[in-house]
């Protein structure tokens, strides 16, 4: 499962490493670009902005 993580702070960094350690793929994004690179590091893939955050995730997209 693919999913978009907006926010890398302490919560939703370590949310999206647990999520990628069980297998599933993530989106991220945050308003700081060294946030972004640690994670794209560890096998996420960045964006750079919002735009480019909905474009990189797969369709069908729903939020909740």
């Amino acid at each position: 499962m693919q999913l978009g993580m907006i926010g890398l702070g302490r919560m939703g960094g370590n949310i999206v490493r647990r999520l990628m350690k069980n297998g599933h793929s993530s989106v991220v994004y945050d308003k700081d670009p060294t946030a972004v690179a640690v994670l794209a590091a560890e096998g996420s893939v960045g964006s750079a902005s919002l735009e480019e955050f909905v474009g990189k995730l797969s369709k069908p997209r729903r939020s909740g």
